[in-house]
């Protein structure tokens, strides 16, 4: 199984342009990243430590978040924000180049939470536009837009895969933009109260990407009750042949002794 590290939310302890090399070392050879930087256009000197970086690390950047705002403050995304749609549409050119560069293929485009303020069809107005701008700038890169439903945050409209397949076919229908897929977060589909087994029997072959956490509490595989190994296993016989996003929770230095364990297993 090919598991790549999320490092936005894992070896958090550690400065960000040192967590490539520390994936590397725990014996992974793929990372991916939410948003990097503090804006969406950062300089130049930034972008190209954050490149080196991975490739310093020899590891394969399989997926790279678009700029979703000001997350620790509760932002989602910037997609269906008015207000932020040309700051959303500047920072298509600094993805799609760090992208090119590292070969990198998944790109997670967050929606973004509902303004009460603005009417919610205004918004999907919006995202439609932006997710079809995003789908073209990418295939450039032979890479593809992820859509993906989030949990924990309540004015987030993505809640279900039925919620982001019908936003993908509307941008699919509106626009002929293809290169659009599911980002099967088994841990937010599961506490959102999605049936997983249904989304993996009905979709797996088309998924984007797959994340796994273990609920309760967004930890390691093993310190919950999902049976994520069947879910993945059922997704990969059904089709799904690419990574496994390790986007939970835990201490650096206990991060990935799941992982261990289970190659000790199988020995």
């Amino acid at each position: 199984m090919t598991y790549t590290v999320n490092c936005s939310i894992l070896l958090t302890e550690l400065p960000l342009l040192e967590r490539p090399a520390a994936a590397k070392a725990a014996g992974f050879d793929a990372v991916e990243f939410w948003w990097p930087f503090s804006t969406s256009v950062p300089l130049d000197h930034e972008v190209d430590a954050f490149i080196a970086a991975i490739r310093d690390a020899g590891v394969q950047l399989t997926g790279l978040n678009f700029n979703a705002g000001d997350m620790p403050n509760g932002d989602r995304g910037l997609v269906s924000w008015p207000s932020r749609g040309k700051e959303f549409r500047d920072n298509l050119a600094v993805v799609v180049g760090i992208g090119g560069a590292l070969g990198t293929k998944g790109f997670n485009a967050l929606y973004g939470n509902r303004i009460p303020s603005i009417d919610p069809a205004a918004q999907d107005a919006v995202a439609i536009e932006n997710l079809a701008a995003a789908a073209e700038a990418v295939a450039a890169i032979g890479g593809t837009v992820l859509v993906e439903p989030v949990s924990g945050a309540e004015r987030y409209p993505l809640r279900t895969a039925a919620h982001a397949l019908d936003v993908i076919a509307h941008v699919r229908t509106s626009t002929g933009a293809r290169n659009l897929a599911l980002l099967a977060d088994f841990y937010h589909l599961a506490v959102n109260g999605d049936d997983v087994p249904q989304v993996i029997e009905e979709h797996a072959a088309s998924f984007g990407h797959i994340q796994i956490a273990d609920a309760p509490g967004r930890g390691a595989p093993g310190t919950g009750s999902l049976p994520i190994d069947a879910w993945i296993t059922r997704s990969q016989e059904l089709g799904y042949s690419g990574y496994i996003g390790l986007e939970y929770k835990a201490p650096i230095e206990t991060a990935f002794a799941w992982a261990a364990q289970a190659v000790g297993e199988t020995r």
